[in-house]
């Protein structure tokens, strides 16, 4: 007799699918981190391993928790927060990441090599022009 698999069922292993993406993800960013050539480069890496290492298995842990009948009425909870902290991690890591390279940028702490087209200096230079 063939066993009819629950919505439950489905939720857990896709979560589980989410889970492992997320870990492969990270792996690949830690070793792009230690691979990269400059701050940049390595800040995308790191902006990677936060979105793909950290949204994605959290998003895994809600839909786990939500398929997980034992966990009660508490499954709920732990869904849902788990989805607000990805929402939140998903808004604010490209932002975080933002500020830093601008930050490192214009107060040159970090060589931008090699480069080919380079807008932030180009608008400071003409920001320049335009004061004098």
């Amino acid at each position: 007799m063939i066993d009819m698999v629950g919505v439950n069922d489905v939720l857990i292993v896709l979560g589980e699918i989410a889970i492992g993406v997320g870990v492969a993800a990270d792996l690949i960013a830690a070793i792009g981190m230690l691979r990269f050539p400059n701050f940049f480069v390595r800040l995308h890496a790191a902006t990677i391993g936060t979105i793909w290492g950290a949204f994605l298995p959290l998003i895994g842990v809600a839909l786990v928790a939500a398929g997980a009948e034992f966990l009660g009425p508490y499954r709920w909870f732990m869904a849902g927060a788990s989805v607000v902290t990805a929402v939140l991690i998903l808004i604010l890591a490209p932002a975080g990441s933002h500020a830093l390279a601008r930050a490192a940028h214009r107060s040159r702490a970090a060589k931008v090599e090699p480069k080919v087209v380079d807008h932030l200096e180009e608008d400071r230079r003409r920001g320049e022009e335009g004061e004098s």
